[in-house]
């Protein structure tokens, strides 16, 4: 799951960690974000990336702000890594091939310039704008009341389902006029994700990594999600290369999506508790979407996933993240959007897509959600007293999916089509 505002913080300095917690209000910036439709210049999603593209430096490698309006604390400068590869998909969606490479050469400096790890992983955010020379260059800020330089925790670790969006990222990118460099950066980065192949319960790809390096904490829990994400990267990758081993790779994930399914409910368990057996029973629309437009025959196969997400995430004519069901989850109404055009339900498609579009924001971005906070069901790892939300701010994550939707994209197969 993509969880972006995880407040958990440390301290750096000469190479050490100490452990920092702060509590982040998004107070200044929730009151300059009225809840109202605004009235948002009218350009599509894909001319909206391309205009994010178009007023930055005009070359290099690129890596965008997942909450281009913030301009203080934790999320300000900080471009995720998922944001930025459904963005660079996004874009290739939309025909702007040159724009999205910017991204991905981003994506491809970033393996090779890692301030500390050179074992083909990547860090979940980076600092948003040009990549320059050296070591990329990771998001943080300067807290005035500690006295301290702060970096988070979320943001320096590694998760095995970014990694596989960049991946499909750089896949995307990858035809006969770009030679070989985004598959060798992709396979690279697949390598490192093998590592994390698991035996327990029924196999699959555990979590990653969380923290800073030398020793960041490792996650064995599973996610339906990251595994969806890693089966279709693999099986693409192992199109491109006609290796047989990205293909077993693939097979280990998509098994594990399969055995995450309950009957009873017509859904998907989100995943495993650390023990990588016990199914996690958090009901996450990603979860319930994502495997009918990244697993070959699972559109029909679990079709009565859609009829659940309908019945117990539907919210105001588009889809919450999970069941509280307190407003609208841009980015996942447009994952909904996608796949009811994939699969040839346009009116169905193109009523999400209003929706989407009245989260409109006024720098023509899109809010991430249609309330100041969204509860997602999940907690933050580090105070199982807090939830995870998803603030009403502009992201690049859901412009990026309200692109895909309006062009009929699937960032999975890099297609129009489904598996």
């Amino acid at each position: 799951m993509r969880l972006e505002p995880i407040l958990d913080c440390f301290y750096r300095s000469s190479g050490l960690c100490l452990h920092t917690w702060i509590v982040a209000t998004f107070a200044i910036m929730m009151a300059s974000a009225p809840l109202q439709a605004s009235a948002a210049p009218k350009t599509s999603a894909c001319g909206y990336l391309a205009g994010l593209i178009d007023k930055a430096p005009p070359s290099g490698p690129l890596f965008l702000p997942s909450y281009p309006t913030v301009e203080a604390g934790p999320l300000h400068g900080a471009a995720y890594l998922y944001d930025n590869a459904a963005a660079a998909i996004a874009l290739v969606g939309c025909g702007e091939h040159d724009k999205a490479s910017r991204i991905g050469s981003a994506i491809l400096r970033a393996i090779d310039n890692d301030r500390i790890w050179h074992d083909g992983r990547l860090r979940n955010a980076y600092a948003a704008g040009v990549v320059a020379d050296g070591p990329v260059k990771l998001p943080g800020w300067w807290d005035k009341t500690q006295n301290k330089w702060l970096e988070d925790r979320y943001q320096v670790g590694s998760d095995v389902g970014n990694i596989a969006w960049a991946m499909l990222a750089l896949l995307s990118m990858d035809d006969v006029n770009t030679g070989s460099q985004f598959r060798d950066g992709a396979a690279r980065l697949g390598a490192w994700v093998a590592q994390w192949a698991d035996t327990r319960g029924t196999g699959g790809f555990t979590g990653g990594t969380f923290g800073h390096e030398p020793t960041p904490d490792v996650r064995t829990w599973k996610s339906t999600e990251h595994n969806t994400d890693l089966a279709a990267a693999f099986g693409l990758l192992a199109i491109r290369t006609g290796d047989q081993r990205w293909r077993d790779k693939a097979t280990i994930a998509e098994h594990f999506v399969n055995t995450m399914w309950d009957p009873a409910c017509a859904c998907f368990a989100a995943g495993t508790a650390e023990d990588g057996v016990t199914h996690n029973p958090i009901l996450a629309l990603d979860a319930q979407v994502w495997p009918s437009m990244a697993l070959p025959g699972a559109a029909g196969k679990f079709a009565s996933a859609m009829t659940t997400a309908e019945q117990r995430m539907s919210v105001d004519e588009g889809f919450s993240y999970g069941e509280d069901r307190d407003g609208v989850w841009t980015e996942g109404t447009g994952q909904m959007a996608l796949l009811m055009k994939l699969l040839g339900r346009t009116g169905r498609a193109e009523s999400l897509i209003a929706v989407i579009e009245s989260q409109r924001s006024p720098d023509g971005g899109l809010y991430a959600a249609s309330v100041h906070e969204l509860p997602t069901g999940f907690v933050l790892d580090t105070d199982p007293t807090k939830p995870r939300l998803y603030f009403r701010l502009p992201h690049l994550g859901a412009a990026s999916w309200a692109a895909l939707a309006e062009r009929g994209f699937n960032p999975f197969t890099v297609t129009n089509g489904l598996p």
